[in-house]
């Protein structure tokens, strides 16, 4: 993490990846399952704008096969996605054209494009902005990275990356959003790894070139911005699981926990953020989930967690032996997932 001169604000860092789950750098504290926060005298808060609508601008700045008015055009529309979300108080306006660069602390919430040949396999970037006395966010810049080749195409274009996508991805971290782990991906021979599923925008990695698939938010990325930015219907209607993971009767710091609805077959992650392995997984539909817990150790643990966590990574998936009840406008019984060593 770095500070501005006068250190009031903190900036941070989080990347799309192309091949690799990475980050440029990761945010000092995860504080929810897809929410971003930070440490304000000692406790912890949610990353979040406190004001509404986002008022961002555009660099006018065009690349092969995508021009300035189209890049605009897009983001407006990856902004529109997120704000659809009904259970969610999310707005954002345009605010023009602008020569100033993203990922500048100039209090301006920018976006565009830029390239960075170092980030042979990065996409995107987005950099946040806080406020230390509060831990609001006061700006946000989106970078995608013109080394590669990007589309704006309705229906994407085989050889490029959909702009649609990644910029979606993007402005869910610049709303305050974390990574999701809720993917399955596998080595390239190459190097890096190729997505074979996922469940969230906001897995740390991407689909292939050519794919649009991630224009569109999934259960976990609604669960996501609707605990961030809730509706009073939203609390009134949704439950939450509440818990712990614990290995050898001691919790466990980073242990990844999944509820699956069996009914909806909606899947909502969550992680366990503190040092007795206790996990909160809000905004779930009421119904009956099933529980599992797994390690984060197939993947770059700073693409969720700041890369000095004491995250665990020894023990076996588990499932909680019983199904799990969610009433509606609160949580059950806590659950306590006991997990084995490898």
């Amino acid at each position: 993490m770095s500070r501005s001169p006068l250190q009031v604000r903190r900036r941070a860092f989080a990347a799309f990846a192309m091949l690799i789950a990475t980050a440029a750098a990761a945010p000092a504290v995860v504080s929810a399952y897809l929410t971003l926060g930070t440490t304000v005298n000692g406790r912890t808060v949610m990353t979040r704008w406190t004001s509404m609508p986002v008022k961002y601008f555009v660099t006018n700045r065009s690349i092969p096969n995508v021009t300035a008015n189209q890049f605009q055009t897009v983001v407006a529309q990856s902004f529109s996605t997120w704000s659809a979300v009904p259970t969610a108080t999310v707005s954002a306006t345009f605010a023009g054209f602008v020569n100033a660069e993203p990922v500048r602390d100039d209090g301006a919430t920018v976006i565009g494009f830029q390239r960075h040949d170092e980030l042979e396999r990065t996409l995107g970037v987005t950099s946040f902005t806080l406020d230390r006395t509060t831990g609001e966010l006061v700006e946000a810049d989106i970078f995608l990275n013109s080394l590669f080749d990007w589309s704006t195409a309705a229906g994407g274009e085989t050889s490029k990356y959909d702009v649609q996508s990644i910029v979606t991805h993007e402005v869910g971290h610049l709303l305050g959003l974390g990574h999701s782990l809720l993917g399955e991906t596998e080595l390239r021979p190459t190097g890096g790894r190729r997505v074979l599923g996922k469940r969230a925008v906001m897995f740390p990695i991407a689909y292939a070139v050519g794919t649009v698939l991630d224009r569109t938010l999934q259960d976990d990325d609604v669960a996501g911005i609707s605990t961030t930015y809730p509706t009073s219907q939203f609390l009134h209607d949704t439950g939450s699981i509440a818990g712990k993971v614990t290995l050898d009767g001691a919790g466990i710091f980073g242990a990844h926990v999944v509820a699956f609805n069996t009914k909806t077959q909606a899947m909502v992650g969550a992680f366990s953020l503190t040092a007795d392995g206790q996990f909160v997984i809000d905004g779930l539909t009421p119904g009956v989930y099933v529980l599992r817990a797994e390690p984060l150790d197939d993947a770059d643990i700073a693409s969720f967690f700041d890369a000095n966590s004491k995250v665990e990574i020894g023990f076996k998936t588990t499932f909680h032996p019983k199904l799990v009840t969610v009433p509606r406008g609160g949580a059950g019984h806590a659950v306590e997932i006991k997990v084995t060593r490898k």
